[in-house]
């Protein structure tokens, strides 16, 4: 069946967006139990949630945790609405006569402690002005060597896009190596994913299932590559290399990033906005 119901269809992309969060911070709480690498004599981590409210309408639900596996893994969702400012209206599909816009969406942004255990994004969404569309991906940014999970995740990914339309991965996977490039260094940020927006085929129910396959092969995909590499020793050098590896992150998304540039132009919660920053990073 093909949902013309806008209202629902807000109401059940909004509950798959906080299912989703959940399924994935037991996933990582869980992992972080498993650990029996460098820093397993530490306590196993615990998200931290804080829930925050938007001035002009909506709020959201921001979820950290700092643990011995995960130096800092945030897991956010938001629901929020109102209207775009006068100089943002034009860049947002069907946003431009009345700048009203409604959006949820899930953000999972991981930066773990061992520097051979690969950074990982992946965000999801809705959107709706007087068009409504699904947007999102997932990316994997290793440290040191990681071919082999490189190339699970992007199986992984694969499988999940074949299964919708032969096309997405192709598609999907170009736009992301795209995407996610730092223009100024001439360089990827990492291996790479898939990136996809503006998805709207005129079937609800069939985009809402590929944008929900997304989120959850990359929960499996990405929990499985951690599982594999979150023992393999590491040293200094390791750290300091991972550190300044990172400021590659940093850059990109202060740089480039839609989403902080989206939600800093809509009001967002500016912890949740930043929640993407890792916590410790260095510029040689």
């Amino acid at each position: 069946m093909i949902m013309d119901n806008l209202i629902e269809k807000k109401e059940m992309a909004a509950s798959w967006f906080q299912e989703l969060q959940n399924q994935i911070c037991a996933e990582f709480e869980t992992i972080e139990t498993e650990d029996k690498g460098i820093l397993s004599d530490l306590p196993a981590g615990h998200f931290e949630e804080k829930s925050w409210t938007r001035p002009g309408g909506g709020g959201g639900s921001m979820r950290i945790m700092n643990g011995r596996v995960f130096e800092k893994v945030g897991v956010n969702t938001s629901i929020v609405h109102g209207e775009f400012s006068e100089e943002f209206r034009g860049s947002i599909a069907g946003a431009k006569e009345d700048g009203k816009f409604w959006a949820a969406g899930i953000s999972v942004v991981v930066h773990p402690q061992n520097p051979f255990v690969p950074a990982a994004h992946m965000n999801t969404r809705f959107i709706v002005t007087s068009k409504s569309w699904f947007g999102g991906g997932g990316d994997l940014t290793p440290i040191r060597p990681a071919e082999k999970q490189a190339e699970k995740f992007h199986v992984d990914l694969k499988a999940t896009c074949d299964k919708h339309n032969s096309d997405y991965y192709t598609k999907y996977k170009q736009w992301c190596d795209e995407y996610f490039y730092l223009k100024h260094r001439n360089e990827p940020r990492g291996a790479g994913g898939i990136f996809f927006d503006n998805l709207n085929s005129n079937n609800f129910d069939a985009d809402f299932a590929f944008t929900k396959d997304v989120g959850s092969t990359f929960k499996d995909s990405y929990a499985s590559i951690v599982r594999a590499t979150m023992n393999t020793p590491w040293n200094d050098a390791d750290r300091e290399y991972q550190e300044i590896r990172r400021g590659r992150y940093v850059e990109f998304n202060l740089l480039y990033d839609r989403g902080t540039l989206f939600g800093l132009k809509t009001g967002g919660n500016i912890e949740a906005i930043l929640m993407s920053l890792p916590p410790r990073v260095r510029w040689p």
